[in-house]
């Protein structure tokens, strides 16, 4: 049984109804296009095993510890600079993950890089 996957408002719902808006329109840009694409991909590889190997999934301390739930990232890209991670936890109910941010991932993470991530909210 896998797992439903929501998006975290407003942020995270926003631009994933706005990139399926572009994409099934044809006005979407091409950078747009691939992340799309690639967030799509792992979306679905998430809601099947959140351990998928390629996803790479693995807690961030500094997200869990400002947040008070355990915050995860998955990779969406690989080996490139700015490689986009998405963020995500567990629920709100059984069987649910919530996607609540997507972002480069920090080129340092030393010296408070998550510091500088902001995430969207769960409800």
């Amino acid at each position: 049984m896998g797992y439903a996957i929501r998006m975290g408002i407003p942020e995270m719902e926003r631009l994933w109804s706005g990139l399926q808006q572009e994409y099934r329109s044809g006005s979407i840009k091409r950078q747009d296009e691939q992340i799309y694409k690639k967030w799509g991909k792992a979306l679905k590889k998430l809601a099947e095993n959140p351990s998928y190997p390629s996803l790479h999934t693995h807690e961030i301390p500094p997200l869990t510890k400002r947040y008070g739930l355990r915050v995860w990232q998955s990779y969406l890209e690989n080996r490139t600079s700015g490689a986009m991670r998405m963020y995500w936890v567990y629920g709100p109910g059984k069987q649910e993950i919530t996607v609540i941010g997507l972002e480069p991932h920090p080129e340092d993470k030393k010296n408070g890089a998550y510091d500088r991530i902001i995430l969207s909210d769960i409800s």
